[in-house]
C-alpha cells in the first residue's frame, strides 16, 4: 500500500464508528451499469432502516476488533436491508480498501459517491481514491471524471494535479493531462506554472495558439520572470515564421 493510499484509508475511515443517518439515493443505477459485480436489492418494498441500523453497528463492532471478514458480512447485510444506506457503503468500500481487494471496494466507493449528499472529509477521499485507483487500473476515462472532481474539492493541493497530469501524459493520453491542468488553473487561478504546464502539453500536441494564450498567461501571472516572457517570445517568434 502507497503512503497516499494509507492517508486515503486514514480519510475514508474518519467517520467508521459513527452511527449517522442515511444519505439521500441517486444516480444508483448509473452506477451499477458503470461497474459489474455489485448485486444488491434496490426496491423500496425490502427497506428495513432500523435493521440496517443494527447490523451496520455490528459490523463496525467487527471492524474495531479487527475481525474484518465479519465486519464484511454485516455492513454487506446492512446494505441488502437498506440499499441506499451510505455509511453502510462506505465502511463496506473501507475495509475492502484495507484489506487491498481494490477491485471490491472501487464499486461501493462509486456508489458511495453517489448517495452521498454533503461534501465530507470522507466524500472527498472516496472521489480522490477512486481517481487513483482508475488510474492505477489503466481506466483513464473512467478516472479523469473522479480527478476533476478531486481538484475541484480539494483546490489548493497543486501536488495532485501534477501527479494526475503526469500520469495520464507518460502513459499516452496528453489530451487528459490537458484537461487536468486546464482543472487545475481553474481552481488555483493564480498558480502559474499550471499556465506554463498546459502551454508545453498543448504546444507538444501542435495547439500553437492554445499554448501562447497558456503561456501568456503564466507572464501575466508571474511578470518578474524571465523564463515565462521566453516562453512567450519564442512561441510567438516560431508562429510569425510560418
Amino acid at each position: 500500500m502507497t503512503v497516499q493510499q494509507a492517508a486515503c484509508v486514514a480519510a475514508l475511515g474518519v467517520l467508521m464508528l459513527s452511527s449517522l443517518v442515511s444519505a439521500q439515493g441517486g444516480g444508483v443505477s448509473a452506477v451499477l451499469d458503470r461497474y459489474n459485480g455489485l448485486s444488491l436489492p434496490r426496491h423500496e418494498s425490502v427497506v428495513d432502516a432500523s435493521l440496517a441500523r443494527r447490523l451496520f453497528r455490528r459490523g463496525n463492532t467487527f471492524s474495531s476488533l479487527g475481525r474484518h471478514e465479519e465486519a464484511i458480512t454485516e455492513y454487506r447485510k446492512a446494505i441488502s436491508a437498506d440499499p441506499s444506506f451510505a455509511d453502510a457503503i462506505r465502511n463496506l468500500a473501507n475495509t475492502y480498501y484495507f484489506l487491498q481487494s481494490y477491485e471490491e471496494a472501487k464499486p461501493l466507493l462509486a456508489r458511495y459517491v453517489e448517495l452521498e449528499t454533503k461534501t465530507t472529509a470522507p466524500f472527498i477521499a472516496a472521489v480522490q481514491t477512486l481517481g487513483e485507483l482508475e488510474r492505477e487500473s489503466r481506466n483513464y476515462e473512467s478516472a479523469i471524471e473522479y480527478d476533476e472532481r478531486a481538484i475541484e474539492l480539494v483546490p489548493d493541493d497543486d501536488s495532485q494535479v501534477h501527479i494526475m497530469a503526469n500520469t495520464y501524459n507518460n502513459n499516452g493520453y496528453p489530451d487528459l493531462a490537458i484537461r487536468i491542468y486546464k482543472a487545475g488553473a481553474r481552481a488555483m487561478p493564480d498558480n502559474a506554472f499550471f499556465d506554463r504546464s498546459l502551454g508545453r502539453l498543448l504546444e507538444q500536441s501542435g495547439r500553437l495558439e492554445e499554448a501562447l494564450v497558456a503561456y501568456r498567461s503564466a507572464f501575466r501571472k508571474d511578470a518578474d520572470s524571465d523564463f515565462y516572457a521566453d516562453l512567450v517570445k519564442n512561441l510567438e517568434r516560431r508562429l510569425d515564421s510560418q
